[in-house]
Formats: structure tokens, sequence, C-alpha cells
């Protein structure tokens, strides 16, 4: 017994030991404005390059066999498998036509991917429609990403994608007859790009057209054109109905993403709108009678500057949410027989302390969600006599969202979330001012989580800002005991950070550590106002705000630099990148999944020039020294104590290059003085993160949940 134990102990100082793939730096320099960059893993961008590929994988396989054999790794795996036992099945997607008709997506705990489901009304017998697991093309397996019925549920479109490359490809399924119609429309995403709109005689649907989908060329996410399908038609025949080649009076850019769509309240509209990263848009409208010209006269229907969110349109009247001159929004109207967003009629007045979120149209008046601090929701009702009341929900929520049929209808569900509780949907009784439940997923309450409490609550940031954070903790626990901190953050595109049931934060709590999501500026969680404190120029305050936060957690005396770590995915790689830059002694462990990292390099990738409008661009001189300033690969400095960093990324990836990641990785590990680990893993099969498997999902969550707390001391996680 003596020697085994010897042996084991051997084996685990190899493992943790072990020598990491020395990668040759082929260094290149840039000019900007006469300020010479110097690039040292340039090299890295071939990512075609076999000796890049191998070393990715070699990084891979040592970071995998650490992660893999962290005592207590299955943890995670096992507690999420053994809540998803006790709810039986999760269901995802759902979708409600006006006849009352239910689509949806169900996976049962026993499977690893979820299947289509059909049934007439909610208590209507389930029928299977579809499983993806059956979908065979070159032996790869597929998952269902995007669905979308037709208006009497006759049809339905599903999308499909393989390896979590988020793009993939279409398939109609004929309701009726239960099959699988013989015609595959590829080039598609509409999980990302606008959806599917079906046209009114149900035979036919608009989506976005992508020319390229191989994520490494350059025309990837170049020249889309929104195009009309029409089912027995050859799917190779494109038909565009808005594009930057068809419509050049409209100036678009190769990289816009043209999306048009038929409001389901007024079918006699096109509506065309100018999409990308950017929240406001140039949008169009036209008759739907054009459908079938060969050019379509495209009318503007208002500007980007006219800063409309959200709308909902009554007959010929668009109520709208407008940021317009507004910190909290304000609700407007105008006719489409006579627009005017210069002098807006404003039904209802901005809120002092709530910010105006969403808007929905039933056929009884209109439904507004509004936001406290991006935490905190309220429901409010607009009737014909011009009044606007409160609806007190069920439950507190700290985020709803709504689900409407067209306004012909008063039917309305609404879904309320929290960091703590499952979520719970209602139905809305209008006349009798009653919720009634309609959960679609079983409702367990986990008595394990009974001791878990949220506080929400703000820290000072550098400039005197009240950032809000929430703080997810276990009452029984000793919060003065310098527990192992995690704290999350994105800040980006006006993005909010509503909570979600957080089962990864409230196993972080059981497990004896503390949860903080920072909602820094760049997000949404105050207004558009609150997103440009963290754009552009203002960019800074976005690590600024999480270096406050967790500085907030230390001096309340909740946790220590040694306990503390920070997880941030895709734009909030930012954050987490200048937060260890920046502050390197303030964190003991840094997690970036997929991050953007390389910011004066972004351009150079197939994502890069959507990115502009949120980011900045190299070739201007103000934007080149802001994309700079939040460019974490350019501060790594040779001979700083770095945290340790897992560095995760996706072969796939279609939105951040995966070089982007190896290029961070491969520097911090040259430059790094410290000990800690720098671990880069790259799924190879994988994107962004998106549409994974169940398995996969748990494993790398599980990844991660383990690193964090074998950095920060925990006992259960220390190799023997």
């Amino acid at each position: 017994m003596k020697y085994i134990i010897v042996l084991l102990i051997l084996l685990s100082q190899i493992l943790f030991s072990q020598k990491q793939k020395t990668l040759v730096a082929k260094s290149s320099s840039d000019i900007y404005f006469g300020k010479e960059i110097v690039d040292e893993f340039r090299n890295i961008e071939n990512i075609k390059d076999s000796a890049i590929i191998n070393w990715m994988k070699s990084e891979t396989a040592y970071s995998q066999s650490v992660l893999q054999n962290i005592p207590n790794r299955q943890y995670l795996i096992d507690k999420l498998s053994e809540m998803d036992s006790q709810s039986e099945y999760l269901i995802s997607y759902l979708e409600i036509t006006d006849n009352n008709k239910y689509f949806y997506l169900k996976r049962s705990v026993k499977e690893n991917t979820s299947k289509l489901y059909f049934r007439n009304g909610l208590n209507g017998k389930e029928e299977l429609l579809f499983a993806a697991s059956e979908y065979k093309k070159d032996n790869k397996e597929f998952i269902i990403n995007y669905i979308k019925p037709n208006y009497d549920g006759s049809k339905i479109v599903v999308s499909l994608t393989e390896g979590g490359k988020e793009i993939g490809e279409m398939i109609i399924i004929d309701v009726e007859k239960n099959k699988v119609l013989p015609y595959v429309l590829e080039h598609s995403w509409p999980a990302d790009g606008g959806g599917v709109s079906w046209l009114p005689d149900n035979n036919g649907f608009i989506y976005l057209y992508y020319p390229v989908t191989d994520n490494k060329s350059e025309l990837f996410l170049k020249n889309m054109m929104a195009v009309v399908y029409k089912i027995g038609d050859d799917p190779e025949n494109i038909h565009p109905l808005l594009s930057k080649k068809d419509n050049p009076q409209l100036n678009l850019k190769a990289e816009d993403f043209p999306m048009v769509s038929i409001n389901k309240n007024n079918l006699s509209y096109l509506i065309g709108n100018i999409g990308g990263v950017s929240n406001f848009k140039d949008t169009y409208y036209a008759d739907f009678s054009e459908l079938n010209n060969q050019h379509i006269n495209w009318k503007s229907l208002y500007k980007k500057e006219d800063k409309i969110l959200d709308y909902t349109i009554v007959g010929d009247d668009l109520y709208y949410i407008s940021a317009n001159g507004s910190k909290n929004n304000f609700v407007g109207r105008t006719s489409l027989k006579n627009i005017d967003f210069l002098h807006p009629q404003i039904v209802i007045k901005e809120m002092k302390d709530e910010v105006i979120k969403s808007i929905y149209s039933i056929k009884d008046g209109l439904f507004i969600t509004t936001t406290k601090n991006g935490v905190e929701s309220k429901l409010y009702f607009y009737n014909s006599n011009k009044k606007l009341n409160e609806i007190i929900l069920p439950i507190s929520a700290g985020n709803i969202s709504l689900t409407t049929k067209s306004n012909a209808y008063s039917d309305i569900w609404v879904t309320c979330s929290g960091w703590i509780n499952p979520d719970r949907r209602y139905k809305y009784n209008i006349s009798e001012n009653k919720f009634t439940p309609e959960d679609i997923n079983p409702f367990v309450e986990f008595s394990d989580f009974k001791d878990i409490k949220v506080l929400e609550t703000t820290a000072k940031s550098h400039d005197g800002k009240d950032i809000p954070i929430s703080i997810i903790y276990n009452k029984k626990l000793n919060p003065k005991e310098k527990l192992p901190l995690l704290v999350l953050g994105y800040g980006a595109y006006g993005i909010s950070s509503n909570p979600v049931y957080a089962r990864v934060a409230l196993l972080w709590a059981l497990k004896g550590g503390i949860f903080v999501s920072a909602h820094v500026r760049g997000g949404g969680e105050k207004g558009e106002e609150w997103h440009l404190g963290g754009y552009k120029k203002t960019k800074s305050n976005s690590w600024k705000d999480l270096i406050s936060c967790i500085e907030y957690m230390h001096k309340k005396g909740y946790s220590l630099p040694d306990k503390t770590a920070i997880w941030g995915s895709s734009a909030g790689g930012i954050v987490m990148g200048r937060t260890m830059t920046e502050r390197p002694e303030l964190v003991k462990a840094v997690i970036i999944g997929a991050g953007a990292v390389n910011m004066i390099r972004m351009e150079a990738s197939p994502n890069g020039a959507n990115n502009i409008k949120e980011f900045g661009t190299v070739k201007n001189k103000d934007e080149f020294e802001y994309l700079y300033e939040m460019d974490a690969y350019h501060h790594i400095k040779k001979g700083v104590k770095y945290p340790a960093t897992l560095i995760t990324g996706g072969y796939n990836d279609p939105r951040i290059p995966v070089w982007m990641p190896g290029k961070f990785a491969a520097k911090l590990m040259e430059d790094n003085a410290s000990k800690n680990p720098i671990l880069l893993k790259i799924d190879f099969d994988g994107g962004h993160g998106r549409d994974m498997t169940k398995n996969k999902k748990y494993g790398d969550i599980a990844d991660l949940f383990a690193f964090a707390f074998w950095q920060l001391g925990h006992p259960d996680y220390q190799p023997k």
C-alpha cells in the first residue's frame, strides 16, 4: 500500500509539472499612425498551418489531462444530471400558432440532444415530429438550433447545425403528414440572422442567405441577402429581396445583415432592417404586393438616428420604444400612412428609475416591460382609455419575457425568471386580471438550494458611478470567512446580464463559494447611456467597473485576491483580459471563453467589419487608440506575474477566430513570470460555445468550475 501511495504522488507531480510544448514565435510589425506595434505571434493567425494546428492540439491535450484529473471535477456533472433526473425533461423554443398549435424542443433526462414535438393546445396529445439524431450527413452529429411554424401550423422550418458551427441548413416538415419535405436550404443561420418569416399563404418564407459558410474564408459574413423561398422551388435558385448588390441606392456595406420580415400583426407590409451589432438600425418598408417584383421599392421607415429599440404594429399605427433624447426610453406612436419620427406622439413617458425594455400588442391594448438595474422587472398595460397601469406579477421577477399571438387575440403568456428559482410561466387573463400557471417544464424546487440567497447591491466605480452587482451566496456560511469568489462580467453591445436560473452559480454557492454577476458599463442594464459608458472611447470603464466590483467584495471582507476568480466569454474577453493585465495581483484565476483579446486585429477576421460599429476601426486614428487600449494581448508584459488562466476557443467559431485565444495563450505562456498554470483548450469540433449537446456542455462547465476551485484552494479540488 505504501508503494502505491508513493507511485500516485509521483504520477500527480508529473501531471501537474508537465512542460508545455513551445511554439516558435514569428513576429510581425505594423505601423498605425506612426506607432509601431510588434505582434510576436502573428504566425498563429495561419490556422491552416500544420505546425499551428499541432501546437493547439498539443496544448489542448495537455490542458485536458490537467483538467480531467482535478479531483472532484465530476461533482458538477453529477449534480446537474441529478437535477435533470428530478425534472424528467426540458422543453425549450416553444412556438404557439394563432390556432393554438404548440411546437417545441424537448430533451428527456437520458437524452443528449433535443427532439421536435407538436401538440394541439396545451393539453393535447404529444407527437414526435423530428429527431436530429436521425439526420445523417457525412456521419456528423447535428442538433436543432431554431424552429418556426407557419401561421396555421401545417408546416415548420427546422434549422440544423453541426459541431457548434451555428451556421447550418434548414429543412421543412409537413406537420399534417409528419414528413420531411425533399428540400434542404443551406447557407442559412436563422438562430442569429433574423429568423424565418413565413408568407401569408403558408407556402413560403423569407430568410437571410449567407453566400459563404466557411468561417475561415475572407468572404464569410460578407454580402448577405434577404431572400424568399417558395416550397417546391429549387433551393439553389436564389430570389433576393434586399441586398447590397440589388439595392445600391441604400448604400449597404458588405458586412451589413439585410433582413426582411412580415409583422404578424399586419401582413400587408414587408419590413427590411439593416442588421448588425448596432442596437439601432436603418429600417425600410414596402407593400407586400411587391414581393414578386424584380426590384422592390424600399421606403425609409426610420433611421438609426431615431434610436428605435423595439416596436409593435396595431393596424396602420407603429408603437415604438425610442432612446432618442431619453435616458430610460419612451413609447411613441406614428402612422405607417404618414410617418413622422421627428415630432413623436408620446404615448408613454420616460420613467424615472425604470428602463422601458420591450413592447407587445394584443387585441385589448399594449404591454410594456421595464427593468431597474437590469435585475428587477415590472409589467405594465396601456389600455384603449390611454391609461398605464402596473400589472402586479404573481411572483417577484428579475427578468420577464412575454409571448403573444397576433393582436387579433387576447392571449398573452408571462415567464418570470430569477437567479435562484426555476422559470415560472403564466397565462394572463386581462378581463379578470388573473395569472394562471402554465408551466411547460416540471416545476421542481431543489431542497439543496434552500439556503442560497441573492443580494442586489451596487459598488462605486473609479469615477463614482454605481455599478449594480448581483451576489449569490449561502446564508449558512459566514461571508466574512474569505470565501472562494467567482465574478462574471460581459459589458458590450448594450446586452444586459439579466437574472436567469443560474444552476452553476447555485452549485458554486452550495460548494462554499460566492458568485457575483457584475453589471458593468457597455451592457444595457441602465439603458443606452449605460451602453455608451463602455463603448469605443469609454470602453475602459467596462474593466475598471469590474475591478471596482472585485475591490468592493474584498473590502467588505467576503474574499481575498488569492481566493478570487473572474470569468467572461466572447466580448467579455476584453473585460477579463484587461482586468488581469491591468491588475494581475487582484485575482488568482481567470477564465476566458472564446474571448475577444486581440482587438486591433479584429478587423482581420470575417466578423471584424461588423464589430466596427461597437468597438471602432484601426483605420481611424482615435479609434485605433481605443482598440489598442482594449487589446489584452498587447498589454501582456514580460516578467509580470499573471494569474492562473484557462483560455478556450473553437476551431469552427464564426464570431471570434480561433487564432485570437491561441495568440493570447502563447504570449501569456511566453511572458508570464509566475508559476500559475496557463491552459489553452481548443475544441476542434466546436464553435463559439453555443449549440452543444448536453454532455459536451456539462463537460465544458465542469472544467471551468473545477479549474477555478482548484486555483482558489478549495480542499475538495486539490491534487493529493
